[in-house]
């Protein structure tokens, strides 16, 4: 038990930001760590908005009892759903393996302490919904002041029953398919389908809340949380513990998540050092083929070294590649249900029609496209294998080059496609669609080259987990959030635009426009090549 505390505290004081803030004196990390920290504290902010809203909605209706189980719902849904996503990285196949399992610690001790610390660094967010939904309780149940010390104490145990049944879902996937080369594929296909079925929620919510049906909402999802709470028990338990403080039910919650955490790690510890051992060797073909080596140019190679790695990753690959699937499906609906019908649902049945929103297509398809480019992480994925770039006989210059290819040749036919499938969709004349393709290929050039500045000058070379990289690095934030704004704002200009300068000049000098930000950048990435890192 001393060990585990002791690994723990270790790993969380070398991990710490603010370690890094109060310690380091590099001027860059400490403004990377306020960057982050802010960020992170806008997210925090809009989940305890709407968890906040959630509650009230159900007190103004007078539903306010089902917020407790809703609560312990939604906590534990996120809880179960974060665990999956981490568990290959944070508790098997991480970096620092080799040397934890070379410290005088039980196999089992070096687990337990992994998803503690994966289940400590997802705390606020759990904190978020369940704080924000006990202030909504209080405001309009008025519990006793027991309540919420109690409320507090037990969201903290909430999370465990579904982290830990997640982290045993891993286990036993890793277990049965370690080695296996198409389970990387297998957990690709499940994380697409996810991420779009929860895109594809946004329009089921909303159709849910339109025609004044939010009473009817509230009622529905009172009755279905009221259902799930009576099957999933820990949810029954915390409820019927903050309404009626029944000690059985508080006595049930913690028992159960502190039993559970002991049985799974007294499994899980017998097979640990096996499963990541097989993680990491990723399993030699039984059946070896010999096969002719093509030779390929310098860049050549390095872009398809990217394939390699991006298909070799569940997590890099959901991340760069969710945009240009988006837009694949975005192109095949568009020509099966029509471009009008879509335009109507996307904008609630505004006045608009295709002619107005022809000028826009390129930027819509490029707002899925240049979502994440592939350059702005594939530099600091590298990490500590990026001194190997440095000591080959290739220009640094050589190696940006390759990974740009790599992202031009990944988005480019996707655009390509999903703009034919609108331009067709929306009836526009063979000039049109051209020149719309034209566009496009500029904007994934501007993309790739814009990205790839962002990867090289906020290159992050140390980290834990590639998902420091993919989804929390200065880089991606960077590139991302000014982009997506930027392009919202194109496609309302080029609407407007478009009603009053003919659509074609006004598409030729976007090109233009995308052309020369691309050839800066480019040459922006050439000139940051020479910096060493």
């Amino acid at each position: 038990m001393r060990d585990g505390f002791l690994l723990l505290k270790t790993l969380l004081l070398s991990t710490s930001r603010r370690n890094i803030y109060r310690y380091c004196r590099d001027k860059k990390k400490r403004r990377k760590v306020v960057g982050n920290a802010v960020a992170m504290t806008f997210l925090y902010v809009m989940l305890i908005a709407y968890s906040l809203a959630l509650s009230c909605g159900l007190g103004v209706y007078g539903m306010i009892d089902a917020a407790p189980a809703m609560c312990a719902i939604s906590v534990s849904a996120i809880a179960l759903l974060f665990t999956l996503f981490q568990t290959n990285g944070y508790l098997f196949n991480f970096r620092d393996y080799d040397m934890l399992l070379s410290l005088p610690f039980k196999t089992g001790t070096v687990a337990a302490c992994r998803y503690l610390y994966m289940y400590i660094r997802d705390i606020p967010w759990y904190m978020c919904i369940s704080l924000a939904m006990m202030i909504g309780y209080g405001i309009f149940a008025r519990p006793s002041v027991i309540v919420y010390p109690l409320w507090i104490v037990l969201s903290l145990f909430l999370p465990i029953v579904p982290s830990l049944a997640a982290a045993l879902i891993g286990f036993l996937v890793a277990k049965l398919t370690a080695g296996h080369k198409k389970t990387k594929l297998l957990q690709t296909v499940l994380m697409f389908v996810f991420l779009i079925a929860c895109f594809s929620s946004r329009f089921f919510i909303d159709s849910l809340f339109r025609d004044d049906k939010v009473q009817e909402t509230f009622e529905k999802t009172s009755a279905m949380s009221g259902r799930i709470a009576g099957i999933y028990l820990p949810a029954g338990w915390f409820s019927d513990a903050v309404t009626r403080l029944d000690i059985g039910s508080i006595l049930l919650l913690v028992g159960t998540a502190a039993v559970l955490f002991a049985a799974v790690f007294s499994l899980v510890g017998r097979s640990y050092r096996s499963i990541n051992s097989a993680l990491k060797t990723q399993g030699a073909a039984r059946r070896p083929r010999l096969s002719g080596q093509r030779r390929r140019g310098v860049v050549t190679a390095i872009a398809f070294k990217e394939f390699r790695r991006l298909t070799g990753s569940t997590t890099y690959m959901t991340n760069a590649a969710m945009g240009i699937v988006l837009a694949a499906l975005l192109g095949v609906v568009t020509l099966v249900f029509g471009f009008d019908k879509i335009i109507a649902v996307v904008t609630k049945d505004a006045p608009l029609d295709a002619a107005m929103l022809r000028p826009a297509i390129p930027f819509i398809v490029y707002f899925f496209i240049g979502m994440v480019a592939t350059t702005a992480c594939s530099p600091s994925l590298e990490g500590k294998c990026f001194w190997i770039l440095q000591s080959l006989p290739v220009e640094m210059k050589t190696v940006y080059q390759g990974k740009m290819l790599f992202n031009m040749l990944l988005t480019a036919p996707f655009m390509a496609f999903s703009t034919l499938c609108l331009c067709v969709s929306a009836k526009a004349p063979a000039l049109d669609t051209a020149l719309d393709l034209l566009l496009g290929f500029a904007l994934c050039a501007f993309s790739t080259a814009w990205g790839c500045v962002c990867g090289v000058k906020h290159i992050q070379l140390d980290w834990e987990n590639e998902v420091e990289v993919l989804k929390q690095s200065p880089a991606v934030v960077i590139y991302m959030l000014p982009n997506m704004f930027v392009v919202m704002g194109l496609v309302v200009l080029a609407v407007f635009l478009g009603t009053r300068v003919d659509h074609r000049l006004l598409t030729l000098l976007w090109t233009l426009i995308a052309s020369v930000l691309a050839l800066l950048s480019y040459r922006r990435v050439l000139k940051l090549s020479v910096r060493r890192v």
